[in-house]
């Protein structure tokens, strides 16, 4: 069986909660100024009533709405299939899945919470959404979601995506939204990292806190976001959904789940549902893996504790891992991964040892990018070139080990815009960028000083 494909009748109902399955209860978000637990009234500014409700939710599951249900299935459910050129490839016994996000009018996860976030807005009478974007996925995804519902999209991408990337820009313009390098000099928190760094090729960081002011300043405009926070890990789990029905069609259960992470989402939205067959008992031997870009190695090499989700601080503090709100990553093109911190329930799963993460230079992961591309023919956004990394290892790990264990993996997006990437790599142009931990270092010095009991 090459691919498994689902009908849209098996379009899951409802979005998988996690919260009330972690091994330990998360710790709750602090407001910024007081250092004190949020309550649903600190997010009123920014986010509507329906999604600070699924933020803060202990319910197993969440019905979707069936206008989101409608809109997903434009290319709902997605396929899943076996990578056998591939496993010829590796010259492995391991038996590779990959369930492909790319298929989406944005061409990645994105639109599966870009879609619910737009509709609980529009919903609420919510006229204009900010947010930020990296590589210009996320923009891209809320620029289409917003369309939808009649939203004006205001998007802050990081300068460098900015400019690697502008078909990028300009596919969310065709969409409607207006695009700004973040950091700009429209926002308190823009004009003060211009001040330092005029050069500054911004950070995922720096864009939220443009975002998050604009929203909190205009009576019109809420934030929207594309990753971290549990309502967006929430809606992404219809990925895992689906892959889980598609493996008990093929007969095969996942040995090991791997995926890309930079905040957490499309990891969190695949493996999710499998991670609660592990919580349960039911597959206590399941393993997890999170890779992330050796340039941005929040898991591998941050400290766990509270720190802002923003550059700024005008965001919630949130228990995480983390490289400090002020560390700008370097500007390697996985501009999906360039985020100082991760999604705190993903987070608390890595601290309990049930998953376990890998940092990858980017030159091993385009190669490895590049030998799926010819094996398999589809070509991988740089961001789950980090994935291909991590299914290379495990599949000649499963080689030397003689065994037949079966790899899951997510292709959350395709790479049709990150050619110059490509092109970068195939011409030897392309630079591993080191981290010196003096770096690291320095940005943790600045976290704030709140409790981590």
């Amino acid at each position: 069986m090459k691919k498994v494909l689902l009908s849209e009748e098996d379009l899951p109902q409802r979005w998988y909660n996690i919260l009330p399955d972690l091994p330990a209860p998360p710790a709750p978000y602090l407001h910024p100024a007081t250092l004190q637990p949020l309550g649903p009234d600190d997010l009123a500014p920014i986010f509507p009533q329906a999604i600070i409700a699924q933020e803060m939710s202990q319910e197993r599951w969440i019905e979707i709405p069936d206008q989101v249900r409608d809109i997903y299935r434009i290319w709902r459910p997605t396929p899943l299939y076996r990578a056998e050129r591939l496993e010829k490839a590796l010259d492995t016994s391991a038996r590779i899945y990959f369930k492909y996000e790319g298929g989406s009018p944005a061409g990645s996860h994105k639109p599966n919470t870009a879609v619910a976030q737009a509709y609980y807005n529009a919903q609420e009478g919510v006229k204009r959404l900010t947010t930020e974007t990296g590589a210009g996925q996320w923009g891209s995804a809320l620029a289409f979601a917003g369309g939808l519902f009649g939203l004006e999209v205001t998007v802050y991408m990081v300068r460098v995506s900015y400019d690697q990337k502008p078909y990028r820009r300009a596919l969310m313009e065709t969409w409607g939204a207006t695009v700004y390098p973040s950091p700009t000099d429209r926002t308190n928190s823009g004009r003060g990292i211009l001040a330092k760094d005029p050069d500054s090729p911004g950070s995922l960081g720096i864009a939220i806190s443009e975002a998050v002011e604009d929203a909190a300043t205009r009576e019109d405009s809420k934030y929207s976001l594309g990753s971290v926070v549990n309502h967006v890990l929430l809606h992404q789990t219809v990925i895992g959904q689906e892959a889980r029905k598609q493996m008990e069609l093929t007969g095969d259960y996942p040995d090991v789940v791997i995926g890309c992470v930079g905040g957490g989402s499309n990891y969190a939205g695949l493996a999710y549902p499998f991670m609660a067959d592990r919580l349960s008992g039911e597959r206590p031997d399941t393993r997890f893996i999170a890779a992330e870009p050796a340039a941005c190695p929040t898991l591998t090499r941050g400290v766990y504790g509270y720190d802002f989700g923003d550059t700024a601080g005008v965001g919630p503090i949130v228990r995480m891992h983390t490289l400090g709100h002020n560390f700008v990553p370097d500007p390697i093109h996985a501009g999906g991964l360039r985020y100082h911190g991760d999604a705190p329930s993903l987070c608390l799963l890595v601290e309990h040892g049930l998953i376990e993460a890998r940092a990858y230079p980017q030159n091993e992961c385009f190669a490895e990018a590049v030998r799926f591309a010819r094996a398999e023919g589809f070509l991988p956004a740089p961001e789950p070139s980090h994935a291909l990394r991590a299914v290379a290892q495990e599949a000649a790990a499963a080689r030397e080990a003689g065994d037949n264990r079966v790899i899951l993996f997510g292709l959350c997006g395709h790479g049709h815009f990150d050619m110059s990437a490509y092109d970068a790599y195939l011409a030897g142009r392309l630079e591993d960028l080191e981290l010196p931990q003096a770096r690291i270092d320095a940005a943790v010095e600045e976290l704030p000083k709140a409790p981590v009991g």
